[in-house]
């Protein structure tokens, strides 16, 4: 097996791997040819559980947007949690996206009116945010979960993401993370 993007085992490889979404900048947009993306929303853009207001997160937002980046929030987070966020976001998306399957990321495609190609998947979960997106023909980005405080069976998929991104070379849950 190759471990490209078009074998099983490549589908859970993320295309890139990043601290944080911070890092997602018009620059980096522009150089990867991508117009938009989809955006998890507990432990990629707040922390799991949180309500509180993050006004980086706010002011990245915005600078996306004014770049002509459009984001789209893709969460299996409950509709009323990403109402909220969206809310203070400003901009789409849905909840309970039952997130890796596809109906989500079609239609959020299609409210986009961009393909696949030029959209990118963020998230900090390996068996639903890139495989979903790897699956959909997507960008994949995985970041850092901002939080260790997850669901026990997020707790879990963890110790298995780990080894998953060690067999692609990335030791990136190292003693010293979070």
């Amino acid at each position: 097996m190759t471990g490209d993007l078009t074998s099983r085992r490549g589908l859970l490889r993320p295309r890139e791997l990043l601290e944080s979404i911070e890092a997602i900048t018009p620059d980096f947009m522009a150089a990867r040819n991508l117009r938009g993306l989809l955006l998890d929303l507990d432990n990629t853009l707040i922390p799991y559980g949180s309500y509180e207001d993050r006004a980086e997160l706010l002011t990245w937002a915005a600078e996306l947007r004014q770049a002509g980046i459009q984001l789209y929030l893709l969460s299996n987070a409950g509709a009323s949690r990403a109402r909220f966020w969206l809310d203070k976001l400003q901009f789409v998306g849905v909840g309970m996206a039952a997130k890796p399957f596809q109906r989500s990321y079609r239609r959020a495609l299609g409210q986009m009116n961009l393909t696949a190609a030029q959209v990118g998947m963020v998230g900090d979960q390996l068996f639903t945010d890139m495989l979903g997106g790897n699956i959909a023909g997507m960008y994949t980005i995985m970041v850092h979960p901002l939080v260790n405080n997850s669901l026990p069976h997020t707790k879990f998929a963890r110790r298995i993401e780990r080894l998953v991104l060690r067999r692609y070379g990335h030791d990136w849950y190292g003693k010293n993370r979070r």
